[in-house]
């Protein structure tokens, strides 16, 4: 059950959409996205680079290596990334500089023998794509020269259609990328002009193309519901277009209004903006839509098609979620570079300096950049192993965690399997007798309500100091 549940069925039937529209409004409330446990407004700065330090050292074998790069040439109204706005070529030279004086920095500090492949690598965002074609085959070659890039490993990068040239794509399949996320949100015209994203169908299809004709196995879309001006018919149309593409996954984001990060945002607010009902509703017929055109619903707002390795995953039990969103190999500990780039190693979170300045400063005067983190008691493991399970797989095995960890689940969680009591009620999940229990589609839709359970840091209203701190769960 916890390795291997069986996949959504290929339509959501109309009375299973009218069901989950009766459902959702309930379950509508700001709730982390379980990117990691505990969350990051539970880490604090009192974790510094010490603390990095120790938790490198207990690094052990091959590790995931993620890059960010916070370059954009425009600023996108709905986006509240780590993000800085620049045509000066000047600071992605030193951006690659300081690169690479931390990657080999951090690369010294991990245990003897840990580090001496990189499984995985992944470059987000920003856009990677900013750096010219040169500067993203040095970047590569900073990374594989300290962590010797395995050559099964699974290498992505994120990109933007718009500035993303007939060299980048050269430059993309000479460095053994074989996963590509473009940036599209949204093909409606009236839709981008007021998320100041103007992007075409047709430049997006030839970037597409040019991307397989290299040789790319997987091609990913990032989808938004939820923005200004979107309505039903829009999206649609946005649909038949992506479906036309035959995109190999596909994210289907729900629009994060959180004005509190992104001050761009409160122009949102002046337009019109769906409400709670009409997000929903775009949410439904979206979803259906990937169903039906054949997609399987991986876990949140993630589908992929039934061949490519993301849906593999889901279905052999090997899908994990980090900072990177689902991957397909579990088990590897995740070192991050670059200003806000974050760190899972040794048990532990850590995250960089979020600004170039302070990123850059740090490491010259010859330390680590760790602005903040967390290290990860006994109780925030064992619910960190059922969060990800409910995220990852749908369902949660009581054995697996009894194996785990030594306890029986359902004593070990009796306060929160009371209250998913009433979820079951609800037709999001169904329990058994030690406590076992699987998510249905709605379930699966609302992982992060199920997830949010078993969240000890978590207040009723998810701000107990009345600030603002997560984005709707739908």
């Amino acid at each position: 059950m916890d390795a291997a549940s069986p996949s959504l069925p290929p339509a959501v039937t109309k009375a299973e959409a009218d069901a989950l529209a009766r459902i959702l409004p309930r379950y509508v409330r700001p709730l982390p996205r379980y990117t990691s446990y505990p969350t990051a407004p539970v880490w604090s700065d009192a974790f510094g680079s010490s603390a990095y330090r120790d938790a490198l050292a207990r690094v052990a074998g091959d590790v995931s290596v993620y890059v960010h790069v916070p370059f954009c040439r425009s600023l996108c109204h709905f986006c509240a990334c780590n993000r800085i706005i620049t045509r000066d070529p000047a600071l992605p030279e030193r951006y690659l500089e300081d690169l690479e004086r931390e990657v080999a920095r951090v690369h010294r500090l991990l245990a003897a023998g840990a580090g001496s492949g990189a499984a995985q690598v992944h470059l987000g965002g920003g856009t990677p794509t900013h750096l010219s074609p040169a500067g993203l085959e040095r970047l590569m070659r900073i990374v594989d020269d300290a962590f010797a890039i395995r050559s099964d490993a699974e290498v992505s990068i994120e990109v933007d259609p718009r500035v993303t040239t007939p060299d980048h794509v050269q430059a993309i399949a000479a460095c053994g990328f074989d996963r590509v996320s473009l940036g599209v949100q949204d093909f409606d015209a009236r839709v981008q002009q007021a998320i100041h994203r103007i992007q075409s169908v047709a430049l997006t299809a030839e970037l597409v193309d040019a991307l397989r004709a290299v040789g790319i196995s997987s091609v990913g879309f990032d989808l938004i519901y939820g923005l200004p001006f979107q309505t039903r018919s829009s999206l649609e149309r946005t649909l038949d277009a992506v479906l036309d593409i035959a995109p190999d996954r596909i994210a289907l984001y729900a629009y994060a209004h959180v004005t509190w990060v992104a001050k761009q945002q409160r122009g949102f607010e002046r337009h019109d903006l769906p409400t709670p009902g009409e997000r929903l509703t775009l949410m439904l017929g979206a979803i259906r839509r990937l169903l039906e055109a054949g997609y399987v619903h991986v876990g949140l707002d993630h589908f992929a098609r039934p061949d490519d390795a993301l849906a593999r995953a889901r279905n052999e039990g090997s899908l994990h979620r980090n900072f990177m969103g689902y991957t397909t190999r579990a088990g590897l500990d995740l070192v991050g570079f670059g200003p806000s780039a974050i760190s899972e190693v040794g048990g532990a979170y850590a995250q960089n300096e979020r600004t170039l300045e302070g990123w850059g400063g740090a490491l010259a005067r010859g330390g680590l950049a760790t602005l903040r983190g967390h290290l990860r008691s006994e109780d925030d493991e064992q619910r960190h192993f059922v969060i990800e399970r409910i995220l990852c797989h749908g369902s949660v095995d009581a054995s697996a965690f009894t194996e785990r960890f030594g306890r029986r689940f359902a004593n070990r969680f009796s306060d929160e399997l009371e209250v998913l009591a009433a979820m079951e009620e609800d037709g999001l999940l169904a329990t058994t007798a030690d406590g076992s229990f699987s998510l249905s589609l709605a379930g699966r839709l609302l992982a992060r309500n199920v997830a949010s359970v078993f969240d000890a840091y978590l207040p009723p209203d998810a701000a107990a100091d009345g600030a603002p701190r997560f984005s709707q769960s739908v």
